[in-house]
């Protein structure tokens, strides 16, 4: 494995990109794997580590290239910035893509939470004018080719995760602004296809989120695998030792597939 990180902006060290490649010395003829960027949650107020590099491992181990993008939260979580940070990555991988070992066409981002929020807002988000204005890049090159995510925060409504909703627009949104951050309501046939998991008695993001993206999706006739499990917290992650820091309510087999699942997914939508 190859493991390097780098910083996504010139001269600023806050937004940073880690990669896992495999190497491929053995077998220089191999093709372009699939690439994973996986964006932490933490409610845009600080990055989970139990959803970064464990989650970068297990799809590495799936025969994809995978990466772990650090971007804004706290101070800098404010919109526009962390949606920046995701094309931004997308771009970077696409644009490097012969170099890391990276089929162009299929560049795939996995969130988490509220990096869930960031994956999902850049599948509905990423052919705004403004954002290959302000990273002077071409038109499409920030936009995934499928997002995969993990218990997601996706609407700005009644059953949003506050934490989230204040970090990203403030704390006394206009009913304009609730509108407009709620991703559901800016699904499209642009939208790439999505993979989504999430535990119905989820104590903090409520299923209701992902049920309402994925009902929009339908309605838009977008592709999408869904897959609600009847009980788990939330910040699974793996749902495994890996990822439990000794908390056994965070490991549990059957939700544990959802990696294979994914990959499969991934591997499915090759066309």
């Amino acid at each position: 494995m190859n493991h390097k990180t780098v910083s996504l902006y010139s001269g600023d060290s806050r937004v940073t990109l880690s990669m896992y490649l495999r190497s491929d010395e053995h077998r220089p003829y191999a093709e372009p794997r699939a690439a994973v960027i996986v964006l932490p949650g933490g409610g845009l107020s600080f990055l989970s580590e139990r959803e970064a590099e464990p989650i970068a491992l297990a799809f590495l181990s799936e025969g994809m290239n995978t990466f772990v993008l650090r971007y804004s939260v706290g101070e800098f979580g404010n919109y526009p910035l962390p949606l920046l940070d995701a094309s931004c990555a997308v771009a970077y991988v696409r644009t490097n893509a012969e170099a890391l070992g990276v089929d162009p066409d299929r560049i795939y981002v996995l969130g988490f939470s509220a990096g869930g929020y960031v994956a999902a807002m850049l599948g509905v988000k990423w052919d705004e004018p403004f954002i290959s204005e302000e990273l002077d890049i071409s038109f499409g090159m920030n936009r995934p080719d499928g997002i995969i995510l993990a218990y997601p925060v996706i609407t700005a409504g009644e059953l949003t995760h506050q934490g989230t909703i204040e970090n990203s627009i403030g704390k006394s949104p206009s009913e304009s602004e609730i509108f407009s951050h709620s991703l559901e309501n800016h699904v499209s046939e642009n939208t790439p296809p999505v993979f989504i998991w999430h535990t119905a008695d989820d104590g903090t993001v409520p299923v209701e989120n992902s049920l309402f993206f994925a009902s929009a999706l339908a309605a838009a006739g977008v592709p999408f695998e869904l897959h609600i499990y009847p009980h788990g917290p939330h910040g699974l992650a793996l749902a495994t030792e890996e990822t439990s820091g000794g908390n056994q309510a965070l490991e549990n087999p059957r939700i544990a597939e959802w990696t294979r699942l994914a990959s499969e997914w991934i591997r499915e939508n090759r066309d």
